[in-house]
């Protein structure tokens, strides 16, 4: 290999509101690890929070190269790793989880209890030209597989984790609260159970009509969900608005189930304690996704349950990543998932 094929770019995180685009020495992988190639990596609004400072100081690590949605191809493999991996796609786990503790051993490892790990927080992640991840993290794909697409697998994994925890069935009523990347892939899986209806909420009118491409029965703006107010067997809140899980929760009828994905902001709007106690909801919360979550989703997005692709609208170099950050979180209607394509 050259001295110029075995370098390797990166985007760099110094601190809030600083980044500079390095080269430096391809990464080695370690035992148990594969060095991966990235085909396309996500922005999402938890890369905007990092970048401008705005992430809990205990769920980042500066100076970072964050990047956490992302697909590629096994380039090498480290000592321990079976040979044959690479040229292999593949996505992979964000927790770097431990595998040991009492809850990986349960299958909850995005609860491990060995301290916080994850890809692009804490790790470096994939807004480079390479990275190196543990072997054991691999979900692999088809050899056909839309890499462009499949970088959407990890918001695709933390929504299956949602749909497992809400536990929907046919001919249910299901509500989806927001409708960004989480809630549009949500609407594509829930589509899968055959709801009797399946309502989406967002106060913008382009992302309903999407959402009902993508088998919404409906759109409502949330001024007109409250009259749907005490309706739905099951609320899959995506959007981390300040009002939105207190909303879902009006949503829900007595009995119903509620599924809070959206990261919220401190001072965001409490779910009142009367209600919830005399509705009897079933209240659940999802941050990550458990490696039951990442395997369903792959299976989902290969059998073509899960189509990732059209959220996507904008891509750009990873010399061109502040104009990339700068679109995430915008409020821009038609700005969807955005790359980065090293």
């Amino acid at each position: 290999m050259s001295p110029e094929a075995a370098r390797s770019r990166s985007v760099v995180v110094d601190r809030p509101g600083e980044h500079r685009l390095v080269t430096g020495e391809l990464p080695e992988p370690g035992p148990g690890e594969v060095l991966i190639e990235v085909a396309a990596a996500g922005l999402c609004l938890s890369d905007r929070e990092v970048y401008d400072g705005h992430r809990d100081p205990g769920f980042v690590r500066y100076p970072l190269v964050p990047g956490h949605e992302w697909s590629g191809t096994v380039a090498a493999v480290g000592p321990g790793v079976d040979p044959a991996l690479t040229g292999r796609r593949t996505v992979a786990e964000g927790f770097r989880s431990c595998g040991a503790c009492e809850r990986c051993r349960c299958g909850e490892t995005s609860l491990c209890t060995s301290g916080y790990a994850e890809t692009g927080f804490t790790e470096p992640g994939a807004f480079a030209d390479h990275l190196t991840v543990p072997a054991r993290l691999l979900h692999l794909l088809a050899d056909d597989a839309d890499l462009r697409a499949a970088a959407l697998l990890e918001p695709a994994a933390v929504v299956a984790a949602a749909v497992r925890c809400g536990r929907p069935g046919p001919g249910g009523r299901i509500a989806v609260v927001g409708a960004g990347t989480l809630g549009l892939l949500a609407v594509q899986l829930l589509a899968a159970f055959s709801p009797a209806e399946l309502t989406v909420v967002d106060p913008r009118a382009p992302r309903g009509e999407q959402a009902r491409r993508f088998g919404a029965t409906r759109a409502l703006t949330p001024d007109e969900a409250r009259s749907a107010y005490g309706h739905f067997d099951l609320v899959v809140e995506t959007a981390g608005a300040p009002t939105t899980a207190a909303e879902s929760c009006l949503l829900a009828r007595r009995g119903g189930r509620v599924v809070l994905t959206g990261m919220f902001a401190p001072g965001a709007a409490g779910i009142d304690p009367v209600h919830l106690s005399l509705s009897q909801l079933e209240v659940r919360s999802v941050f990550g996704a458990p490696s039951s979550a990442w395997s369903q989703a792959v299976r989902a997005f290969g059998l073509g349950l899960l189509d990732p692709g059209p959220l996507i609208t904008h891509e750009f170099p990873l010399e061109r990543f502040g104009e990339a950050i700068a679109l995430v979180g915008g409020g821009d209607p038609a700005t969807g998932k955005v790359l980065l394509r090293p």
